[in-house]
């Protein structure tokens, strides 16, 4: 709410601090997108990774990527998910003046390195509500295989 008020309007002081206080602490409590973002300026979706009978969960946030905008590739052993979001621009915005904007537009990358145990060729996604699922099946374990010897 502070960001409504008109920019002629001050607040009282903190005495001696003067501003330098009242800035120290400005923006405290906003989000910080620099945490969510690499870098070279990409966003990183969050993810859950969950271990289930016989597979592995990986559940990626992509909030208002289009389903046709998202890339899931494993390459050597490293799974990378890849997804843009695209800002709809058509000349002025229908939503009348911008205040503020926070929705943050861009390319989406996140990469892990899948061990042994996961069998990349039956992987399966599905996305819905803006979630990314993978199911990562497990490799069969080999099983002992006992060998009947004939002793004569």
């Amino acid at each position: 709410m502070a960001d409504l008020i008109k920019s002629g309007e001050r607040r009282p002081r903190w005495g001696v601090f003067g501003e330098d206080f009242d800035d120290l602490f400005q923006g405290f409590m906003r989000p910080m997108p620099r945490m969510f973002q690499e870098e070279g300026g990409n966003l990183i979706p969050a993810i859950d990774v969950t271990e289930q009978d016989g597979h592995y969960l990986v559940s990626a946030e992509l909030p208002g990527v289009d389903r046709k905008d998202i890339d899931v590739s494993i390459n050597d052993g490293m799974l990378t998910i890849s997804a843009e979001r695209r800002k709809e621009t058509e000349g002025k915005d229908k939503e009348g003046r911008v205040i503020r904007r926070e929705t943050r537009y861009g390319n989406y990358v996140r990469s892990m390195r899948l061990d042994a145990s996961v069998d990349t060729q039956n992987v399966k996604a599905s996305y819905q509500d803006g979630i990314l699922k993978l199911s990562l099946p497990k490799v069969e374990e080999a099983k002992p295989q006992k060998i009947d010897i004939d002793i004569d």
